[in-house]
């Protein structure tokens, strides 16, 4: 069972985006890595603050190339790149505990 927590979102500095997100697809079907778990899914949870679904995915948000093609093609303009940054910077923090 998903555990809900509710101030998982504010933990990512408050400048986590993804509210615009439509789950079109099309960022997924762009990125070059083929990770099929980013960002559509993985925003989705961020915003219902299903950490742990996130943390489970931790090795997907690293993958990640930050080559921004899904974010110059996204119609909605999500910040796909700096959502994956704040992620993984919490991710340092709390997994790994590296400083913020």
């Amino acid at each position: 069972m998903a555990r809900v927590t509710p101030a998982f979102l504010g933990a990512l500095d408050g400048r986590f985006d993804a509210t615009a997100c439509m789950s079109c697809g099309v960022c997924t079907a762009l990125c070059p890595m083929d990770i099929g778990v980013l960002p559509r899914k993985l925003f989705r949870q961020v915003m219902l603050g299903l950490e742990d679904q996130v943390m489970a995915e931790t090795d997907a948000v690293y993958q990640c190339l930050l080559c921004r093609l899904c974010e110059v093609n996204c119609p909605a303009g999500v910040p796909v790149a700096e959502n994956v940054r704040l992620l993984r910077r919490h991710i340092s923090a709390s997994v790994y505990g590296l400083g913020s």
